[in-house]
């Protein structure tokens, strides 16, 4: 069994968002993403249902037409081909994990 220790994985870049794979796989996918304050990842759509969990910080989401502010330990279930994302737009940094499940 794989334990993740996210203290260890949390790392930040000053001119990109940090994009952490945890696990990849055909069931369940799911990403550590770090923002330093101004980052942002536009809105977008997938195929995919998508769980986004701030994990440290707050920011400002979007889930189709919400406009959604966020702190530490908020679950954001997006359905697929919902256009969401996120920012750090808070003055802080922000963690977000995005756990991405295939539509069946």
């Amino acid at each position: 069994m794989e334990i993740l220790d996210l203290k260890k994985l949390i790392k930040f870049y000053p001119n990109k968002i940090s994009r952490e794979m945890l696990t990849d796989k055909p069931e369940m996918r799911v990403a550590l993403m770090c923002l330093e304050p101004g980052q942002k990842l536009d809105p977008h759509k997938a195929p995919m249902r998508l769980l986004m969990y701030v994990v440290e910080g707050k920011g400002t989401f979007t889930v189709g037409d919400d406009i959604i502010e966020a702190d530490e330990k908020t679950c954001l279930p997006c359905d697929p081909m919902v256009s969401h994302g996120f920012k750090a737009d808070k003055g802080v940094r922000l963690v977000v994990m995005a756990i991405v499940t295939p539509v069946e």
